[in-house]
């Protein structure tokens, strides 16, 4: 027997066709004789459906759609312990990571690399000579 998350794994592979010729011959067996599997499939597939019925729209207004379907969900409300009226907790996907390190250099960042190489270099050869 297969445990819950293993049956949803397999259940999301075989919905979003990752599965080679093999594991997909066996989860098509699978969908005639278990009916938990086959249940997972329909929950998955029709929670996949959601986004088909949608009309075409750019990227900007997809990441909204989708933002607002996330923060619909009861696990995304703060401290909601049967409060369905509780503020959502996630923020817009529109802000920019920002913070200390090399992601923050952006098309420079291949320059600081290469500098710090350089200079790691030429203080192991000085370090070599003396």
């Amino acid at each position: 027997m297969a445990s819950e998350s293993d049956r949803i794994a397999r259940a999301g592979d075989y919905v979003l066709g990752l599965m080679n010729d093999a594991e997909r011959e066996r989860a098509e067996r699978d969908l005639e004789i278990d009916p938990a599997f086959r249940d997972a499939v329909v929950q998955l597939a029709e929670r996949m459906h959601v986004f088909d019925r949608t009309e075409p729209a750019g990227g900007e207004e997809r990441w909204q759609q989708i933002t607002r379907r996330i923060a619909d969900l009861p696990q995304m409300r703060s401290s909601g312990l049967g409060d369905a009226k509780s503020p959502a907790v996630i923020r817009s996907l529109s802000r920019w990571p920002h913070g200390i390190g090399l992601h923050t250099l952006g098309g420079r960042r291949g320059f600081v690399v290469a500098v710090g190489l350089i200079a790691a270099f030429a203080l192991g050869y000085l370090a070599g000579k003396l």
